[in-house]
């Protein structure tokens, strides 16, 4: 039988209070009491987190468990097991026998194991003339049944958490595809609002992710995130609402409300032409085109160094509207004509269309270019035709004095059918390709 009393460690080992606590704990099992030892190592794996061991810690603890011969631990038992180092190093598969100290130290701080040291501190048993175990020295499992209860509670909290954290992190990724798509087809069908703070926000609220989030990091997040959501579909929803009550069986395109439409507190000013002019006389005194690409400037605008499509003489162009916008040109062309805009997509690289919309909409800002022109012009020339006219304003920013009042001339240009984009995009490809020959 095991000796009874509190039993202190061998050697240079110090007694501690938690050793024995253990010990105290172990001598209040009762006899009747029972666990399945394979099912309690789960939930040990289970609540290791909150226990604080390592998953080393666990594998020998798993191989001081496989020396005991039955599947249950019973209090009725002696439950001391005592296999030597050399043995204990086989079944975790070789560890070494300084790191399988190291773990087995861990495991008595923790309070998983109790030690049985010997006389002379090895791990041995003293049997009966029956056979039968009579005194045994090594480590006790008695610990373990005594805390079955503890850790089946840790351990279903831990599952608890971790369902939850899953759940959480569900809605999150629904919550950003959300407001992703939301507002790439506001962007898309140039729909009014503040984009570009919902962006911020938006990729703020993305930035401050945790790698390794937890049910405390995330709800804050979440919150803020679906309050963002609720804030874009009452600014979509107001506008489609809007859009519905004023169509009419007449017509039924989409509508675009603007507050202070051509207003004169616009931070651009207007460019007006003379009256009784003519496109051509005015596009001569805009710009005088030079063969090296470069241009004079007369008055407050630079003009392109391209030769914009004009009208014949006594020919009045029709009026464009929303659904003859021009077809956008590929992306790719758009870039090698406009790289300088790259540099203000999502990541400082853009790929797609939607990563053009949103660059455009800060470079739009940047430019001091106001809602009301960029609106304007994503209802005449489209939103990519639009985004394509600012990143060649960016290009040529400096020998443009008001890039919102280039951008409105140009939309009333395209407006009357004087204005092509084409030209545009492969005189600024010329000229990047001349530099970069100069350059070479």
């Amino acid at each position: 039988m095991e000796t009874d009393g509190i039993t202190t460690p061998f050697g240079r080992r110090a007694m501690t209070l938690g050793m024995l606590a253990s010990q105290a704990i172990a001598k209040t099992v009762p006899p009747d009491a029972s666990v399945d030892k394979w099912k309690l190592y789960r939930w040990l794996c289970e609540a290791r987190p909150k226990l604080g061991i390592s998953d080393r810690a666990l594998s020998v603890l798993n191989a001081l468990m496989s020396f005991y011969p039955k599947t249950e631990l019973s209090g009725g038992d002696g439950m001391v097991v005592f296999p030597s180092n050399a043995q204990l190093s086989l079944r975790t598969h070789g560890m070494a026998e300084t790191t399988l100290r190291r773990h087995l130290a861990a495991l008595v701080e923790g309070g998983l194991l109790m030690r049985r040291d010997s006389p002379n501190g090895k791990r041995y048993v003293r049997r009966d003339q029956q056979g039968s175990i009579d005194e045994a020295f090594g480590f006790s499992l008695a610990p373990l049944l005594a805390r079955a209860g503890e850790i089946e509670n840790l351990a279903a909290q831990v599952v608890a958490e971790r369902l939850l954290l899953q759940r959480l992190r569900e809605r999150v990724t629904l919550v950003r595809r959300d407001i992703a798509k939301l507002i790439e087809t506001a962007l898309e069908d140039g729909l009014s609002g503040d984009w570009m703070r919902y962006e911020a926000e938006y990729r703020q609220q993305i930035r401050v992710l945790p790698r390794v989030p937890t049910p405390e990091t995330l709800s804050p997040i979440l919150a803020c995130l679906e309050k963002l959501r609720v804030e874009i579909l009452k600014c979509l929803e107001e506008q489609v609402i809007l859009q519905k009550t004023a169509g009419n069986a007449d017509q039924t395109e989409r509508h675009k409300q603007n507050s202070k439409p051509d207003s004169s507190s616009d931070f651009e000013p207007r460019f007006e032409t003379k009256q009784g002019g003519d496109a051509e006389a005015e596009g001569e005194r805009m710009a005088v085109r030079h063969d090296d690409g470069d241009e004079k400037t007369n008055g407050r605008y630079s003009q392109w160094p391209v030769d914009l499509p004009t009208p014949a003489k006594g020919v009045h162009p029709q009026p464009a509207n929303v659904s003859d916008a021009l077809k956008p040109y590929p992306l790719g062309l758009v870039l090698q004509a406009c790289p300088e805009i790259a540099a203000f997509g999502p990541g400082g690289a853009i790929s797609s269309w939607r990563d053009l919309l949103t660059a455009a909409v800060v470079v739009r800002s940047m430019l001091a270019v106001s809602a009301s022109a960029y609106e304007n012009a994503c209802a005449i020339l489209g939103p990519e035709n639009a985004a394509t006219v600012i990143a060649c304003i960016l290009e040529r920013a400096g020998h443009i004095n008001s890039a919102g009042g280039y951008l409105r001339d140009l939309t009333r240009r395209a407006e009357r059918g004087e204005f092509s984009l084409g030209p545009m995009l492969m005189a600024l490809v010329r000229a990047n390709e001349k530099t970069a020959r100069q350059a070479g």
